[in-house]
């Protein structure tokens, strides 16, 4: 099985750099303070030793989620002591699905648009019968903006192309080839193009969410939350009269702040300037600076001992959107890692997760 773990020391982002609050602007103290409200909530319902999945949730939508999610044990400590059950075989990995489901049918290697002279190519998974126009989602796959490919998230995309969604999985321009703002750019394209092919696929093309892991969450959020047009976020790959806005985004422990501690990854992201060379470039492409009450529902998913994006990364995130009140769903899952859905238990986990939360925000027509 082909890992989905991206090089271990390609990026860290950490939140160590606060200043006190008597220091902060009146925005940030607003924030801070969210933040720490936030926390004691979520300490209420965090156990130390063994995860209680229901009560790891918080958010608006925490209220109508439907039965148990499946049982999730605590993979350990640290990244480290994870590491080691999972080349112990005591922590079992998942299996990618590279059959397509009954019923399902695939499109492969579709030009979605150009990311300059490059190509820019998709798959994508739908139900071989659509009576009615259905929800369509975007995958953006990880891998530090440096590597990583559509492929990774062919299990996502069979997953729910069986329950009837019309799902895409995208390559976009990495780092080494382009850097800021070329990647948000060309998933902006995806999402015309998914917009603008909606009635040859059966999509609603006013019900299109994105799910992104690690690199890929930063670049979901990024397209969601930055709802005001902006040419260089924009790009103009094809399609480039239709809408970008989005109904409804899955983070999965990506960075929302790219900010702070140096990290090489994001150093040549960011085309090799770093957040003092360049704060407001760096801004431009943290995408909890482009948070509004407009912003669309949210799943955030973040293991607590994540050892690439720091779990106050999400915690921020949340504290932000309850401070907005943007309906959300927070899953803050104790003691796994980053890429911790390559693990069998925790895929079914987040997996149960994405299923209820598009069941409340993009739901399938009734039939």
């Amino acid at each position: 099985m082909k890992s989905l773990i991206h090089r271990s020391d390609s990026f860290t982002l950490n939140a160590n750099t606060r200043k006190p609050l008597k220091d902060c602007s009146p925005m940030k103290r607003s924030l801070s303070l969210a933040t720490l409200a936030h926390l004691c909530l979520l300490n209420a319902t965090v156990f130390a030793t063994q995860a209680s999945a229901a009560e790891s949730v918080t958010g608006p939508l925490a209220q109508k989620l439907s039965g148990k999610p499946p049982a999730l044990s605590v993979g350990g400590t640290s990244a480290a002591e994870i590491k080691a059950k999972i080349k112990s075989g005591e922590i079992k990995l998942g299996t990618r699905v590279t059959e397509l489901p009954p019923g399902v049918e695939a499109w492969y290697d579709v030009e979605y648009g150009k990311g300059g002279t490059t190509p820019l190519l998709l798959d994508l998974f739908k139900p071989k019968t659509i009576k009615k126009p259905v929800p369509g989602m975007i995958f953006v796959h990880g891998g530090s903006w440096i590597s990583g490919s559509r492929k990774m998230y062919g299990t996502y995309c069979r997953h729910f192309a069986a329950k009837g969604y019309v799902v895409a999985t995208i390559d976009y321009r990495l780092s080494g080839e382009a850097p800021f703002p070329a990647a948000i750019q060309d998933v902006n394209c995806a999402i015309r193009w998914m917009r603008a092919n909606a009635k040859k696929f059966g999509v609603d093309p006013n019900r299109i969410g994105l799910v992104g892991g690690s690199a890929g969450g930063h670049l979901v959020m990024l397209a969601a939350y930055a709802n005001a047009p902006d040419p260089e976020l924009e790009g103009s790959g094809g399609n480039n009269d239709v809408s970008t806005r989005v109904q409804a985004v899955v983070d999965i422990y990506g960075p929302n702040q790219l900010g702070g501690r140096r990290s090489r990854a994001v150093v040549k992201f960011m085309g090799g300037k770093t957040s003092n060379e360049a704060p407001e470039m760096y801004a431009k492409a943290s995408p909890i600076t482009h948070l509004t009450k407009d912003a669309p529902p949210t799943l955030i998913l973040h293991g607590t001992v994540d050892e690439l994006v720091n779990i106050s990364q999400s915690d921020n995130l949340a504290a932000r959107l309850t401070e907005l009140g943007v309906p959300y769903l927070y899953d803050r899952i104790e003691g796994w890692h980053h890429a911790m859905d390559i693990v069998a238990e925790v895929n079914a986990h987040c997996v149960w997760m994405m299923d209820q939360f598009f069941a409340q925000v993009l739901p399938l027509p009734a039939s």
